[in-house]
């Protein structure tokens, strides 16, 4: 994703001069070719990030559209004030990038691990939460965020990650994709649980159960409008994240469920409410504390 990220953004800036990138020394390897090729819209201003928001939104309310680069922790986080104040009440065409989603960095512990930003990030009025779950959408995303008005947060997996989409796949900040169609479950993903989501529903499907898997690539705004359509389908759904079950893609769903009225069966999968106090890969961690595919095929019995 991150990769995707900085090529797209990369060709964008060569029609568009407005284009700035701000990193608080991070971004090694992924954001050269971008300050090299524009070394007068690229700015490292340290180990600084409530400096980094800070000089982000004095150049969007002068006109530029800044892009502030950092894991997801130190970009949404450790300069919340800032966020909050500069970014978010003085509406500012800033977009914040924060790589790392979930338990990406593992093995760097709690204080790198990002089980807490989608909830922080869409609590503050004006601000656009985007979890891309694959390349296609990162970089559909990213190119309709040069024109976005409003400020952005858009949570980035790391690299590596596989394109779950066609590439004829159309995007539209705001609207879910629905990426295959079944009468068993419903399965909703967001950020870098799509790819999960999508091999339990082939799991699934080697069972004889089919699955509706939908990407939910926006958190805010929140297309209730396909939860409602879902809920109508009348068979069991879950939510798919990595990220505390409390404000996030869950609670999201669960609103829309609770104001809609209707019953239906629903399960928010996720990190339940703590911390991660063991050391290892993503997918160690993902096993230890989300379970996914064991706590779908239990819920369906």
């Amino acid at each position: 994703m991150r990769t995707t990220f900085i090529n797209t953004l990369t060709e964008e800036a060569k029609s568009n001069d407005r284009i700035f990138i701000i990193t608080p020394d991070l971004g090694f390897s992924v954001l050269e070719r971008f300050r090299d090729l524009f070394p007068n819209r690229f700015l490292n201003v340290g180990i600084a990030e409530q400096n980094a928001v800070g000089v982000a939104a004095g150049l969007a309310l002068s006109g530029k559209i800044v892009y502030v680069y950092s894991i997801v922790p130190f970009v949404t986080m450790r300069c919340f004030e800032q966020v909050r104040v500069d970014v978010a009440y003085m509406n500012t065409n800033v977009r914040l990038i924060g790589v790392g989603a979930g338990l990406s960095y593992g093995p760097a512990g709690a204080t790198h691990h990002s089980i807490e930003d989608i909830a922080v990030m869409r609590n503050l009025p004006n601000m656009t939460v985007c979890c891309p779950g694959d390349p296609l959408e990162v970089r559909e995303i990213v190119k309709q965020s040069v024109d976005y008005q409003g400020p952005m947060y858009i949570r980035l997996g790391k690299n590596g990650e596989p394109t779950i989409h066609k590439e004829t796949q159309q995007l539209t900040i705001g609207k879910a994709i629905q990426v295959s169609e079944g009468k068993d479950l419903i399965i909703i993903t967001t950020s870098n649980m799509l790819e999960e989501g999508n091999q339990i529903a082939d799991s699934l499907k080697e069972q004889g159960k089919t699955v509706t898997l939908v990407s939910m690539h926006t958190i805010k705004p929140f297309d209730s409008e396909t939860v409602l359509r879902l809920i109508n389908k009348g068979i069991p759904m879950v939510t798919l994240e990595e990220h505390n079950i409390i404000g996030g893609l869950g609670s999201a769903v669960a609103e829309v469920i609770a104001e809609s009225g209707q019953a239906v069966r629903f399960k928010r999968i996720g990190i339940k409410d703590v911390f991660c106090h063991d050391v290892g890969s993503q997918q160690y961690l993902r096993g230890k504390l989300i379970n996914a595919y064991q706590e779908i095929t239990d819920f369906m019995v």
